[in-house]
């Protein structure tokens, strides 16, 4: 990674002294696909998120690393890449799989920030703890799964103990885990604004993970006949049989609902724009309680979702493929004195908000090993020539998203190459066409020859 440290002063002239560090309020939400009104998303209610929107850059072409929770995380984490042997599921444990690597709380640490991570940042909270953060990283008590209607108990199944795929009581936003996990970090926003260091503030929210659970009047929001269905309920055409999605959302007790019909489609949509609206709300008193304490000229916000998720589309409720919609994740930067209310589309990775975050902090990594870029002159210029391509892993398949296409590649030889201009929703894998031979032949190349070959041309060797 070259060293683009000089750049710093564009963002922070006139805000911050020589001597002064911006702090980092960093946000991660569970599950949640650029299914926001900044992301041109027509019915979910989502104000605050943009309203921060609107004070930065939105990238509307972010993709994660790996389209499940806890190896996403450790990718991010660490600034590494997955392989066939690294960071492989849900509840991948970092500590594990790149041992004494540095991760991103750790530099920041070792460089004066005072660290903390409230609620879902790992998979697991004492992943990496001892050398990432300052304070011991909380949790609440309760579960993202732990129900709060009475009549959720007479639905438990006995093979998980699990309760119902939707609930909606009129309970306070506290009374679920994610009300309590912003309650947590405003009262530590409060504390921090006391003190000199600098603070990476790592806030995690659980929803819109499974099961659809929210206070009701986010529920109440939203009229359920009138959303809008996805229009592509069946499996690509030409998708190999070797495509699954995730099976997550029938491990909870349906309602009496059946499985993909369209009574079950119409509520769990609107369960999840509910929990959306709900985590919205959530991140809007992070942000209030940064105005009210004076903190918000100079704190870098930072908002990201680890990984996409379907929403019926191809018959899926879930991630767990390689599919546009599982890989494309929302990811917002609002800097002080930055460039506001612009989109970059240029193609930006996960593993790449390490390498950047410590970039606009003017850090150097002890982490020699990054596989990542820093984007910070996107921040300034959105348009400038970035990426060939975007990798991620899922399983037994590996795949090459390009301004154009994605390309998705299993062990077994399967292919799937996907026009996203011409069919945005891929429902037609390309990959056989005889016409698309040279595209096909393309992309296996960019595949093969891997990220270091599509590397900006400013960061080639």
């Amino acid at each position: 990674m070259k060293n683009t440290l000089p750049l710093v002063s564009l963002f922070f002239t006139g805000l911050l002294s020589a001597e002064e560090k911006q702090n980092i309020l960093f946000i991660a939400i569970d599950d949640l696909r650029p299914e926001l009104g900044c992301y041109g998303g027509e019915e979910v209610l989502s104000p605050h998120i943009d309203q921060l929107a609107a004070t930065g850059t939105v990238f509307s072409r972010a993709y994660c690393q790996v389209a499940v929770c806890g190896a996403s995380r450790a990718s991010l984490m660490t600034g590494l890449r997955p392989t066939s042997k690294r960071f492989l599921k849900y509840n991948t444990i970092a500590d594990q799989d790149a041992p004494g690597v540095f991760t991103l709380p750790q530099e920041l640490k070792q460089k004066g920030y005072h660290c903390i991570s409230n609620g879902k940042i790992f998979h697991h909270k004492d992943d990496t703890a001892a050398r990432s953060w300052s304070e011991t990283p909380w949790k609440p008590e309760m579960k993202g799964s732990d129900y709060l209607d009475p009549k959720s108990k007479s639905m438990l199944l006995a093979k998980n103990k699990r309760g119902p795929v939707l609930e909606a009581p009129d309970v306070a936003d506290n009374a679920y885990p994610d009300g309590q996990i912003a309650d947590k970090t405003v009262a530590d926003l409060k504390r921090l604004a006391k003190q000199d260091k600098p603070f990476f503030m790592a806030c995690g929210f659980m929803k819109p993970h499974l099961p659809f659970y929210a206070p009701k009047k986010y529920w109440d929001l939203y009229d359920r006949a009138s959303l809008i269905l996805a229009n592509n309920q069946s499996l690509p055409k030409n998708a190999p049989n070797v495509l699954t999605g995730s099976r997550e959302i029938q491990s909870y007790h349906n309602r009496g609902m059946e499985y993909n019909q369209e009574e079950w489609h119409r509520a769990c949509l609107h369960g999840y724009y509910a929990c959306v609206t709900y985590i919205d709300a959530q991140v809007g008193r992070l942000i209030k309680a940064l105005e009210n304490l004076g903190l918000r000229k100079n704190t870098l916000i930072i908002l990201w979702g680890d990984h996409g998720w379907h929403l019926g589309e191809h018959t899926f409720w879930g991630k767990h493929n390689l599919m546009h919609l599982s890989s494309r994740s929302p990811l917002i930067l609002s800097i002080p004195g930055g460039r506001k209310n612009q989109t970059c589309d240029r193609l930006v990775e996960f593993v790449d908000i390490y390498p950047t975050l410590l970039d606009l902090a003017g850090i150097i990594p002890q982490n020699q090993g990054l596989e990542g870029t820093s984007f910070k002159i996107l921040l300034q210029r959105p348009r400038t020539l970035w990426k060939k391509a975007a990798f991620s892993r899922y399983g037994p398949a590996i795949s090459a998203v390009t301004p154009k296409f994605n390309y998705v590649q299993y062990k077994s030889g399967e292919k799937m190459l996907f026009d996203l201009i011409s069919d945005p929703d891929e429902n037609i894998n390309i990959a056989g066409d005889p016409k698309r031979k040279n595209t096909l032949n393309h992309h296996i190349k960019i595949l093969s020859n891997g990220w270091t070959d599509a590397l900006p041309p400013s960061e080639q060797k």
